[in-house]
């Protein structure tokens, strides 16, 4: 059985084929395009006050960009034939350890 992250990654592998849009991926190219979306994501909150709630709307759009950079990590993670979550969880691991704890 897949797990929903190997779903996910046949799902949009699948959807990029369709379109004939694999020459467009390589790495150089998908890291342009991670940056573009994630740019998006800020663009929202631009000249906003920090403490700016969403509205439904403006909810519903920050979810549409940050699913876009994801699509773009998850596209460079299959280029690199690396699991996201592992390595997020090896980073999570770096960074307990070299960082120290503070307290509250």
């Amino acid at each position: 059985m897949a797990t929903k992250y190997e779903q996910v990654i046949k799902d949009l592998i699948e959807f990029r084929d369709q379109r004939g849009w694999q020459k467009y991926h390589n790495l150089k190219d998908l890291a342009i395009s991670l940056n573009l979306e994630a740019s998006e994501v800020l663009e929202i909150f631009q000249w906003q006050p920090a403490d700016t709630e969403l509205d439904e709307q403006q909810t519903q759009h920050v979810q549409e960009e940050i699913a876009d950079t994801l699509i773009y990590c998850f596209y460079m993670c299959e280029k690199l034939g690396v699991d996201p979550l592992a390595l997020v969880a090896k980073k999570v691991e770096i960074n307990q350890g070299r960082h120290w704890q503070t307290e509250k």
